[in-house]
């Protein structure tokens, strides 16, 4: 190709800049976004370890309550086959009842405070 025919398919200086600064824009734009997809994934990373931490607390707790309240059961029906009469079972049975009932009733609000805590935790946002 001769020089003068080059010359007409030279890209103009102007048009050049443009797509240059155009280019460098989208890459930097790009970049940006990569960056922002990378922190929503460390945060969601984040979220994800702060609800498991809560919800092994809250497992962990129900498991120790129903350790506890079935070791109650076995000791109230080792203690019933120790019961001399009628009036000793109904007393024996009262007394496990009640138990009981305080027992629930401190096992429902230690729980709920947990689960409002585990819950709490995983609100919160991340510095």
């Amino acid at each position: 190709m001769s020089d003068a025919v080059q010359d007409r398919f030279e890209i103009p200086k102007e048009m050049r800049s443009m797509a240059e600064a155009s280019f460098e824009q989208a890459r930097k734009t790009f970049e940006k976004f990569a960056a922002s997809a990378q922190a929503t994934a460390d945060t969601i990373e984040e979220r994800n370890a702060t609800v498991r931490a809560g919800a092994k607390d809250v497992s962990s707790k129900a498991i120790g309550y129903a350790e506890k309240n079935v070791q109650a059961s076995l000791d109230h029906a080792q203690s019933l086959l120790k019961a001399k009469d009628l009036p000793d079972v109904m007393r024996l049975h009262a007394e496990y009842v009640q138990a009981q009932m305080r027992t629930l009733a401190e096992q429902a609000s230690e729980m709920g405070q947990l689960v409002g805590k585990a819950a709490m935790d995983a609100a919160k946002p991340k510095a």
